[in-house]
């Protein structure tokens, strides 16, 4: 028993399907949930439609099984995550190229308030 139920070709077409195609569009879809400033929770709901789109192309193109819940479950794992990738990369990107003045790039996924720069003192005079 494995993680996911297919054919002898199983994992190619798992790696073709679900993560080059599905995880590319879903990525997609995350961008630009975030280009268009939408709260993150839509990220769950286009996740899904594209879940379902996953599933499809697995049932019409490989004749695997279109209602199995722990494919479906698997497939669902693989795009949330490459959407919410999507989304939160698209995000740390805005914040910091439309407020440079408040945020720096705290990494590949966060971002922190910008730090003073340490006030110089002038010598008086």
């Amino acid at each position: 028993m494995s993680f996911y139920d297919t054919g002898a070709n199983g994992p190619w077409i798992f790696l073709l399907v679900t993560v080059l195609m599905g995880g590319s569009a879903a990525h997609a879809t995350g961008s630009a949930i975030a280009s268009t400033w939408r709260p993150s929770w839509q990220v769950l709901g286009a996740a899904l439609l594209l879940t379902l789109a996953v599933r499809f192309f697995h049932y019409a193109l490989f004749h695997e099984t279109l209602l199995s819940l722990k494919n479906f479950i698997v497939d669902y794992i693989v795009v949330v995550t490459a959407c919410a990738w999507g989304y939160r990369m698209t995000r740390v990107r805005q914040m910091v190229e439309q407020y440079p003045w408040a945020y720096e790039r705290a990494g590949l996924f966060w971002w922190r308030r910008r730090r003073e720069s340490p006030t110089q003192t002038t010598p008086r005079g």
